[in-house]
């Protein structure tokens, strides 16, 4: 039976409609792709251009809707507060992964809201936020378009991002980071990619703008033909995106400020990278061959969204590249 009320649609579901709706009834499309009537005909009145549905309009014009409504600020309810409690709890998720599960199945709510009621709750007498796997910093009231940040020149942000990354059908669309040593001496860049998972890590002893946009292109470089995209988070380090974009021929994004989901592959990756350098690392002291063997750990390791395949065999079978060479650092 197809599903009542309203469903948020995906693209995949949105590419769905749009073939049938040439040669299927709504109700026929509904019960094909197990959704409610309404919505597919909401979709179809709210998106045809002349008699054509364009699916890909109406995709973009959803995200900016989503993205505009996730802005607004979201009361904690009784029931939402046990649930989040549950999850930190017993299951160990952090807030932008519990907000990232609700988003899916309907409520908006920010991971900074989950941070903000994580501090000033307790449970036994203990506030929250000290319950999470990785203390979230504290949240910053003035948090304007610049806090914390610098102003990056020509910043392109995400929200002009190509729809064609969100469906992570390809190779070649990475996210980028720094990690950060103690005392903020020596980093390391992390880049992966969408589809694979694959990751390229590399250290620096200074997380400037030059030696990160250098460091970025000797790592991509063997992978050129491929490459598409860089999505990074708004660190100064990555003031030299359009050297990095000219010389690798790609496209260079920035996140929204304050929005790791922008960059979940990329933060599930440094979180598994701090597992071997821990927050209060001393990274004056490591090489790169250190960095590099904790890569080598990552990029061989089964992961359950590539069917237990591992990012290296995902990659090599999508470039047929000699493994010896494509996945040298």
């Amino acid at each position: 039976m197809p599903k009542k009320g309203y469903s948020h649609l995906s693209l995949e579901l949105r590419c769905h409609i749009s073939v049938l709706s040439a040669k299927c009834s709504q109700i026929e499309i509904a019960e094909q792709l197990n959704i409610s009537q309404s919505t597919v005909s909401r979709e179809l009145s709210r998106n045809r251009i002349g008699k054509k549905y364009d699916f890909a309009l109406a995709h973009k014009k959803s995200v900016k809707r989503r993205f505009k409504a996730s802005s607004k600020p979201k009361k904690i309810t009784n029931e939402l507060a046990i649930h989040i409690t549950k999850k930190i709890i017993e299951e160990q998720w952090s807030p932008e992964q519990i907000s990232g599960r609700l988003k899916n199945e309907g409520v908006k709510i920010s991971f900074q809201s989950i941070y903000r009621y994580t501090r000033k709750n307790k449970i036994s007498g203990v506030f929250l936020h000290k319950k999470l796997r990785r203390a979230g910093k504290p949240y910053n009231k003035n948090n304007g378009k610049t806090s914390g940040r610098g102003i990056i020149p020509d910043r392109v942000g995400i929200e002009k991002r190509p729809i064609e990354v969100e469906l992570k059908q390809r190779f070649g669309d990475f996210e980028a980071d720094t990690v950060v040593g103690a005392h903020h001496k020596g980093a390391i860049i992390t880049m992966v990619d969408r589809k694979t998972k694959l990751a390229k890590f590399y250290l620096l002893q200074s997380a400037n703008a030059k030696d990160t946009a250098d460091a970025t292109i000797k790592m991509l470089k063997p992978w050129k033909k491929w490459m598409k995209t860089i999505t990074s988070d708004n660190g100064k380090e990555f003031a030299e995106h359009k050297k990095v974009a000219k010389k690798l021929k790609i496209e260079f994004f920035f996140a929204r400020l304050s929005s790791p989901q922008d960059r979940g592959i990329n933060e599930n990756t440094n979180g598994l990278l701090r597992e071997y350098f821990p927050k209060g690392s001393d990274f004056t002291k490591l090489t790169q061959s250190d960095v590099f063997t904790v890569e080598k750990k990552l990029n061989n390791r089964p992961r359950k969204t590539l069917n237990y395949l591992t990012p290296n065999e995902m990659f090599l079978s999508i470039t047929r590249m000699n493994p010896h060479y494509a996945l040298q650092s």
